[in-house]
């Protein structure tokens, strides 16, 4: 299918009418100066421990922020577990047997409750925990806006409508339309995927049933195609994980881009990026792939644009006590 210009100038001028909405909220870098001012410090503390016993860690810390910004905005409901009036976004199929971290983020809401008891939303956690996983894997660094509080329900119907590994291009910026989002903050946040890893079940498919061709993805780089099948066997296990970038897998860099350009991006949403010919999207990719420096400076402007996506602030929502559950049992 083809995608016309006028498409990307709604898309464009939707997302730009959006993000104008997205930041009639106060939040601030200085908002806990006066009740829990080393919160970037105890994040951090708490996340380098977890890293030397598990080099994923921080790539799934933003990948958690993520999810939970594109449902019902920052407000930390990514993180409640199911209960009687909870139904988890955990559950959701981009969720189930996929996000992880959780653990840390319960880590680092015990630290913050012995520093600073009833203070620091898991909301804000979320937030810190994305900029200090990107810098200690010598990605950029930023200043982050807080004063989220968390919310008291879930939205499972919502989780399902995250954007897909599956999905084209086209929906996946429809879908970042919708929360403020334009197309070099796409390209921009799909550079997150610069570090971490993919399970092969997530993306075998691509090797060998490709929309049910029973074919590989031609766009993919055949080199790298069968370095991928010896790594995902067509009936082999499914949770092994992969690199999501080949050469630097626990550094965030913009070799993800350079691989996009060699038809090497692990996952479909990835590839298209580049494969499917977009050229206001192309253009981005080839940008980021010659400068880090621009890269970076996009990748931090999309993700204070994301913490701002209609965050739960004054009286409204809660500080939980804990993140995995409401104060109040309904």
């Amino acid at each position: 299918m083809g995608f016309s210009t006028s498409f990307f100038f709604k898309i464009i001028f939707l997302s730009s009418f959006l993000s104008g909405l997205s930041y009639a909220y106060e939040l601030r870098d200085t908002f806990y100066a006066s009740t829990c001012s080393n919160v970037s410090g105890i994040v951090r503390g708490v996340i380098q421990h977890a890293l030397q016993s598990d080099q994923r860690i921080g790539a799934s810390l933003l990948r958690l922020h993520f999810h939970d910004c594109f449902v019902n905005g920052c407000d930390g409901s990514v993180l409640l577990d199911d209960s009687t009036a909870i139904h988890s976004e955990k559950n959701a199929l981009p969720n189930v047997n996929s996000i992880r971290g959780f653990d840390v983020i319960d880590d680092i809401k015990s630290a913050l409750e012995n520093s600073c008891p009833g203070v620091v939303s898991c909301a804000d956690i979320l937030a810190v925990a994305a900029e200090a996983s990107v810098s200690l894997a010598h990605g950029p660094s930023w200043k982050v806006s807080m004063g989220r509080r968390d919310s008291i329900t879930a939205n499972l119907t919502g989780a399902n409508e995250l954007p897909s590994f599956f999905e084209g291009v086209e929906n996946i910026a429809r879908k970042f339309a919708k929360v403020g989002l334009n197309i070099t903050d796409l390209v921009a946040l799909s550079g997150a995927h610069t570090f971490g890893r993919a399970k092969c079940g997530v993306f075998r498919d691509r090797l060998y049933e490709f929309n049910k061709t029973s074919k590989p993805d031609p766009t993919l780089n055949p080199t790298y195609l069968s370095s991928l099948q010896q790594a995902c066997p067509q009936k082999g296990n499914g949770s092994v994980v992969v690199n999501l970038d080949k050469s630097t897998a626990d550094s965030f860099d913009n070799n993800y881009f350079k691989d996009l350009q060699k038809n090497e991006g692990l996952l479909q949403s990835d590839q298209e990026l580049f494969s499917r010919n977009v050229p206001d999207i192309v253009a981005i990719v080839n940008s980021f792939s010659s400068s880090q420096a621009t890269f970076f400076e996009k990748f931090v402007e999309a993700m204070i644009k994301m913490g701002n996506i209609t965050p739960l602030t004054g009286t409204n929502g809660e500080i939980r006590s804990n993140c995995r559950k409401v104060n109040v049992v309904v």
